[in-house]
């Protein structure tokens, strides 16, 4: 059944909802899956997907065309979102030499402890995916993981874990009946997604009515992809259905990827393994809309309960996921690596508050990952911290932004070596990391995104590699510029923008 989104139901007539008063709070709910590629659901493009709810929420709200990841990986991404902070700011990543714990005084500047400290209550559904410490640790993936003792002051509701839902997971209220019952060990015919939904319902029905919520709901899904990830009565309507296959699709091995990224990049063996195949491609591609649809039920079974409980009208949602994924896209499986398979995101605002006038609209503003926090912070009507280094995207929603003022690129970084994260736990991770550099088997790169061109530089290598696509012309990045001397001009044009952007996002606040 498809889901109304923005209007009253009264005496059988449909009537346009009227904005909430300028003095009342928002509700906000942050909506994020795990490794959603952009284009993997209908409202960007791919009504195969079958994604109804999330594209009617796409329908009445604005949906961003450019949206794209600051970093395209869980961890980092994820204390991206939450703190408003650029990878090589917060410093929390996989990999030495960012592989940092993030701090209980850096928490207390995300948007969630700023929202609690304002009077929301606040929740936490799903994968947490970083560690909280009492002081930034190293390594980011400590052998114990603490949550109620370091992050317990800021959620008043809880229900997640730190990767996986089978791994340390942790709830409270503690004697709450209805989430014990959700969570009962072996509780038959309830996968990990439609346990994530009901703990959503079920925030929202212990919910008091005078008083404003932030509900940050984190989906373990599409990631992972064994049937004990899916429900497998989604999975019937996708089980003998050929998807279409994207045209940068490589099957076998790319020969025009960079010889570093070849040699040592995790999507590359993992292609091999998992998507060089047309069928394995299939296979893949049919779970991950399997686990997209039981996400899309959700959202529909969310909306539904803010209309039964009189909410939505005062409700913000916005829905994104961590990072892309590649499936098979130029020779690659995974994320990281800075094509638009990876870094560009679906980005998705529903407020509830305004008339169909004010939205209903698709947005082209390059807006990046690093925005969720200020925007957040703003829409409650609270300035952002200094710390924040995104933009507040609000003015863009309510169309009072300067779009000449705007920024003209968004900057994107990918730190991750799958050599440095097998050896995480290693005494000597930066003497590793060094060697690594020195025998130029680091692919960490930097770049930008414009409204036209895409840049960027594989830094730690010598001598440098780069990579310069005409997104206008070329949007599958299927022929690199940056050796051919008619782009010159362009090119030292975004070498010196990203080398500006990144001495920018170091700058601590």
């Amino acid at each position: 059944m498809s889901v109304i989104l923005g209007y009253a139901q009264s005496g059988g007539q449909t009537q346009t909802t009227t904005s909430t008063s300028e003095d009342q709070k928002p509700n906000i709910i942050f909506l994020m899956t795990d490794d959603q590629r952009w284009d993997n659901m209908g409202c960007y493009g791919r009504p195969e997907f079958n994604t109804p709810h999330i594209d009617k929420l796409a329908q009445e709200g604005v949906t961003f065309d450019n949206a794209f990841y600051a970093v395209a990986i869980c961890m980092p991404s994820r204390v991206t979102m939450m703190t408003g902070r650029y990878n090589s700011n917060h410093r929390v990543g996989f990999v030495a030499p960012d592989d940092y714990t993030l701090s209980q005084a850096d928490f207390d500047k995300s948007y969630p402890a700023i929202l609690k400290k304002a009077g929301y209550r606040t929740g936490f559904i799903g994968k947490f995916g970083f560690t909280v410490t009492k002081e930034a640790v190293r390594p980011s993936t400590p052998k114990a993981h603490f949550y109620k003792d370091n992050v317990g002051d800021v959620f008043d509701f809880f229900a997640g874990s730190e990767t996986r839902d089978d791994k340390g997971f942790v709830f409270w209220p503690e004697n709450d009946a209805a989430l014990q019952e959700i969570y009962k060990a072996d509780r038959e015919n309830s996968g990990r997604t439609l346990r994530t939904g009901e703990a959503m319902l079920r925030f929202i029905d212990t919910q008091p009515k005078d008083k404003p919520f932030c509900l940050s709901v984190s989906f373990y899904a599409v990631k992972h992809d064994a049937n004990k990830d899916m429900y497998m009565p989604h999975f019937e309507q996708f089980e003998n259905k050929d998807f279409s296959v994207p045209d940068n699709y490589v099957a076998g091995d790319n020969e025009l990827l960079p010889e570093v990224v070849k040699e040592n990049a995790r999507g590359v063996y993992l292609h091999r393994q998992r998507s060089a195949k047309p069928e394995q491609y299939q296979r893949l591609v049919r779970r991950f809309a399997t686990q997209g649809y039981s996400v899309d039920d959700q959202v529909g079974k969310l909306i539904e309960k803010l209309k039964e409980k009189d909410m939505l009208e005062n409700t913000i949602i916005i829905y994104t996921s961590d990072n892309g994924r590649f499936q098979g896209s130029h020779g690659l499986f995974d994320k990281c690596l800075l094509y638009d398979e990876s870094v560009k995101a679906p980005l998705i605002v529903y407020d509830g508050r305004k008339a169909e006038s004010q939205r209903k609209y698709r947005e082209p503003a390059l807006v990046s990952s690093v925005d969720m926090a200020p925007t957040i912070v703003s829409l409650a009507g609270i300035e952002p911290p200094k710390s924040m280094q995104g933009n507040n995207i609000t003015g863009v929603l309510n169309h009072t932004q300067n779009m000449s003022q705007w920024r003209d690129a968004v900057f994107m970084e990918d730190l991750f070596l799958v050599a440095m994260f097998k050896e995480r736990y290693q005494d000597n991770v930066d003497a590793i990391n060094q060697e690594l550099i020195k025998t130029n088997k680091s692919y960490r790169a930097h770049g930008v995104r414009t409204e036209r061109w895409k840049y960027f530089v594989y830094y730690e290598h010598t001598p440098r590699i780069e990579e310069l696509y005409d997104m206008e012309k070329d949007p599958m990045e299927q022929q690199n510029l940056a050796n051919n001397p008619a782009y010159n001009d362009i090119l030292n044009t975004l070498r010196t923008r990203t080398e500006t952007l990144y001495q920018e996002a170091i700058q601590k606040n």
